[in-house]
């Protein structure tokens, strides 16, 4: 599992390279998060824009 500081450096990374495009698609690689990931999400997201990268403990969201 990562540090926290690597997280975050990876959003900083990641951030500028998404913010603004379209999601094309999605791969759950792993839906038994906490939470459950709706099975519909990937068609939900398809078409939308990144409007934010975020991290919430050690995940990108």
């Amino acid at each position: 599992m990562p540090e926290l500081p690597e997280v975050e450096t990876t959003r900083r990374g990641v951030a500028p390279h998404i913010l603004g495009r379209r999601v094309e698609r999605l791969i759950l690689r792993q839906p038994k998060l906490r939470w459950t990931v709706p099975a519909d999400l990937p068609s939900r997201l398809r078409g939308q824009t990144v409007q934010s990268v975020e991290r919430r403990a050690k995940y990108l969201l």
